[in-house]
């Protein structure tokens, strides 16, 4: 690891570990790569396209993006909820400053404002809350998994060209899926979710350029429901009120 990703890579475990905004847990998240070039901008396609580009560059604040959210399987209660971001202008009419309701009623998780997005928040608040509920279920570190995700990204991550229908219509979709524990030498501390897996859907003809994200854990056998499947799908973009000035 080169001094640059390591400089990235210590920094992105101080501000996850210490409660910090969301932009500083993404910054880093999009600079920490394990790449051994010594070239800072040293990406890999999957990467580049979850964690570096610009994402939001196309929408006109003020808007809400709306995300369909649902958890099933074995291992704990199913439920169906929505996760919303707030986006409104940058002072210079540039998007986005943003927010998040993620989640309802009793379930909310808070999350921080952000100013200044390019990359979808909505990826960033749905991996911290995943690293969260895996730390939970597992007694593991949150930087941990953090790491192995990074990682898996990185190195691993199986792409593949598809097509989804959004609002109608057919959309070209990038399908990214890793599954950061299957190789981790401490699997055995938490064997029975270690087949996890991630699959992000990006696509840049949708808003926000995140059509969604799945996760999946399958139970022992074939012949059994999954222990955990979660999604998170992209319903569209709605108008929002914007923000007051002060």
């Amino acid at each position: 690891m080169t001094d640059f990703h390591f400089t990235a890579a210590r920094a992105w475990l101080r501000v996850a570990s210490s409660g910090a905004t969301i932009l500083a847990i993404a910054l880093v998240w999009a600079l920490s790569s394990p790449a051994p070039a010594a070239a800072a901008n040293d990406f890999s396609a999957a990467e580049q396209a979850i964690f570096i580009d610009n994402q939001m560059a196309a929408l006109r604040p003020p808007a809400n993006l709306r995300y369909a959210y649902r958890k099933t399987g074995s291992l704990e209660e199913p439920f169906d909820d929505n996760v919303d971001v707030v986006l409104v202008a940058q002072p210079d009419g540039s998007c986005c400053a943003a927010s998040a309701k993620f989640f309802s009623g009793a379930r909310q998780v808070p999350q921080p404002e952000v100013e200044g997005v390019q990359g979808n928040p909505a990826i960033f608040y749905f991996l911290e809350r995943d690293i969260k509920e895996m730390e939970r279920l597992t007694k593991g570190k949150a930087n941990y998994f953090r790491k192995r995700i990074r990682m898996a990204v990185y190195q691993s991550a199986v792409i593949r060209d598809i097509t989804l229908p959004y609002r109608g219509q057919n959309v070209a979709v990038r399908e990214i899926s890793i599954s950061p524990y299957l190789d981790d030498p401490n699997r055995s501390r938490y064997e029975k979710l270690a087949n996890k897996n991630y699959v992000f859907l990006m696509a840049k003809a949708v808003p926000g350029g995140l059509y969604g994200i799945r996760t999946r854990i399958e139970a022992g056998s074939a012949t059994q429901p999954p222990l955990m499947a979660e999604e998170m799908l992209l319903q569209g973009i709605e108008p929002a009120p914007a923000r007051r000035q002060p």
